[in-house]
């Protein structure tokens, strides 16, 4: 069950990312961020206040939760501040960039993953996954080369930095998800989570963006906003079941969810009208050979 939730969630991502570029077209970040947060926030709002009043409003269904502590609390807000590190750096970076190469760079997120276990659990790859990190590393050197057709050079482009960095956190994210996720339900992760990055993003924009960039960077409204916050709170709803339940592998879950770039990629043909398309399909083919070679090294 947490495999077929995995990939329920890697296509309701790949849905996100194409909201997400749309919304944020000539459009300013911070406000579509917290607007992003406040929306999920109130999606899960009713299962926070039936849990905290004990009021039993969803007892028997998915949504229903229990109280957390301090120390749960603090796990969240955690969570909260990397991943809203995540997205600031992604939102920037899907912005300045065409969604046909932040997905693919995207997609090497398992691969992160993958080396952060390494490293912080003592894990070992074998042959299958160096191939995998291989193959992945081999589709961002053809895709830098690929993009600068569109006058996007990977070595002096700082949104290609920012995307980077966004992968980079989203990767700990993913790594702490598996820690977390053994201790807390996923309901109350989910909810309480929205809900402190909300409060975060509205100190940011307070200070970042209403005092300066409000001018320079103005705000527009968009029906894809809301979509983002509903793709997003669904794939995210997915996941967190996926991990709660036994035997789920987060190397394997993380791997799924990324392939959540065929998709995007699909949209930014479709919907954006990208270019170069040919030559990025054969660098994502890349990323997806090498998804499959750890996917086939994680089984065992």
């Amino acid at each position: 069950m947490w495999l077929t939730l995995a990939f329920v969630s890697a296509a309701l991502l790949g849905f996100y990312d194409a909201a997400k570029k749309k919304a944020l077209t000539q459009n300013a970040v911070l406000p579509v961020l917290l607007l992003n947060t406040i929306f999920s926030t109130l999606f899960f709002l009713p299962a926070i206040v039936s849990a905290e009043w004990g009021l039993g409003w969803f007892d028997g269904t998915l949504l229903a939760s229990e109280p957390g502590d301090a120390h749960a609390h603090a796990l969240v807000a955690l969570k909260s501040t990397i991943v809203l590190t995540s997205w600031i750096f992604g939102y920037y970076g899907i912005k300045h960039l065409p969604i046909t190469i932040v997905g693919p760079i995207n997609a090497t997120r398992p691969v992160m993953v993958l080396v952060g276990a390494m490293l912080l659990f003592g894990e070992r790859l074998n042959a299958y996954q160096w191939i995998g990190v291989a193959l992945a590393a081999l589709s961002l050197l053809l895709l830098s080369r690929s993009s600068r057709r569109e006058g996007v050079d990977f070595a002096h482009n700082r949104w290609i930095v920012f995307v980077a960095l966004g992968a980079l956190t989203g990767a700990v994210s993913g790594l702490y998800d598996k820690y977390i996720m053994t201790q807390l339900d996923p309901v109350f992760v989910q909810s309480w989570y929205n809900l402190y990055q909300a409060a975060m993003m509205a100190v940011v924009v307070a200070l970042l963006w209403l005092p300066k960039r409000r001018s320079t960077t103005p705000f527009h409204w968009s029906w894809a906003i809301p979509l983002i916050s509903v793709f997003l709170s669904l794939a995210d709803f997915a996941y967190l079941v996926a991990l709660s339940e036994q035997g789920a592998m987060i190397s394997i879950v993380s791997m799924v969810r990324r392939g959540s770039v065929v998709i995007s990629f699909l949209c930014g043909a479709v919907l954006f009208h990208e270019r170069n398309l040919r030559s990025k399909a054969i660098d994502l083919a890349f990323i997806l050979i090498g998804m499959l070679f750890l996917w086939l090294g994680s089984r065992g």
